[in-house]
């Protein structure tokens, strides 16, 4: 829960900070500086992906485990 609360808590200053800012086409850059043209593609190694899609299993499972233990009561 506090890790939730956490979340929100960031998620919601970087969305203030996102207002607050010029709108341009590179906000939080100064205006003399402009973006690199060049988009660089990161690949995910195999262990990463599959670290994720573990982590991502064990959390379903964690929630579907809840469930079926609040439906039981």
């Amino acid at each position: 829960m506090r890790k939730l609360t956490f979340a929100f808590a960031v998620l919601a200053s970087i969305g203030g900070a996102a207002l607050v800012q010029p709108a341009s086409a590179a906000p939080g850059l100064p205006s003399g500086i402009s973006a690199p043209e060049s988009v660089t593609q990161v690949r995910m190694h195999p262990m990463e992906r599959r670290m994720m899609h573990r982590r991502m299993h064990r959390r379903m499972m964690h929630r579907h485990m809840r469930h079926r233990m609040m439906h039981r009561m």
